[in-house]
């Protein structure tokens, strides 16, 4: 280990989203996660620690197409976007009638927050599922980096409560009072600001990247965003919506994170 203290997060390496078979599979990811494994596998010694998300839903969710209705009990498509009007209005209503109230507050929440307006996504990473689990070229990698360095991989779940979104892996679109796992995650914040350095790789650039090092960058302080290093090189965003994840760039290379490649990274 080197006496700079690195720290790697790789947000969501799943198979659903890294695998061409994967449900919701983002375009590029999987040789991104060739090249992540390669980077672990070959620079693993100077990797101080390793935090890996991993994204875990149940089929019933407010963003899959089940918890959604409409007057002719149809379920919305995949990539439906579900507006707080489209609620109000009765264009959209919820499958369980007693969770109604709670799915209007709940796009009102998102409309008054200015994060993303509901977007309804094919069922992806069930947790128990096969696209739950790490990729496997990913997944090889982070246990051979466990043996070489007698360490532990810190594996953070998010996204199990039913409803709300949950890009960001230290808080949810819109926290539940009665759920500790979707409010600020103060203990991953301050264990990445004891490294010198937060290399950023995971899929998707566009959402879950964006919104974890968004957040994370937001409960930081300035000195701590100068950590950042994003692996672009590892990280793609979802197919049309690149210009999230470019302007998520944009924003935090402005802030101080710098922007690499697994080859240049030094």
């Amino acid at each position: 280990m080197s006496n700079k203290i690195v720290h790697l997060i790789t947000i969501d390496p799943q198979i659903d989203f890294c695998s061409p078979k994967g449900s919701l599979f983002v375009a590029g990811a999987d040789k991104d996660s060739e090249r992540l494994a390669a980077f672990i596998r070959d620079r693993g010694d100077r990797l101080d620690d390793i935090h890996t998300t991993l994204d875990s839903h149940q089929l019933i969710h407010i963003a899959h197409p089940i918890f959604w209705k409409d007057a002719s009990g149809n379920h919305p498509k995949p990539f439906t976007q579900i507006t707080a009007d489209d609620v109000a209005n009765g264009k959209w209503a919820t499958s369980n009638p007693g969770w109604q109230k709670r799915g209007l507050a709940y796009v009102n929440a998102l409309a008054a927050n200015n994060r993303y307006k509901l977007f309804i996504w094919p069922p992806h990473c069930l947790i128990g599922s096969i696209g739950h689990a790490v990729l496997p070229v990913v997944s090889d990698a982070l246990i051979a980096w466990e043996q070489r360095n007698f360490a532990k991989v810190d594996f953070v779940a998010k996204g199990s409560n039913l409803f709300t979104e949950h890009y960001s892996a230290v808080q949810a679109d819109v926290p539940d009072d009665a759920d500790n796992t979707t409010k600020l995650n103060t203990d991953l914040i301050g264990v990445l600001s004891q490294a010198d350095e937060i290399l950023i790789t995971g899929q998707a650039l566009s959402h879950c990247v964006a919104n974890t090092i968004t957040d994370i960058a937001n409960n930081f302080g300035d000195d701590n965003i100068k950590k950042f290093t994003l692996l672009r090189d590892t990280t793609s965003s979802v197919p049309t919506l690149e210009f999230l994840g470019d302007d998520f760039i944009k924003e935090m290379t402005k802030r101080g994170m710098k922007v690499t490649t697994t080859n240049d990274w030094n």
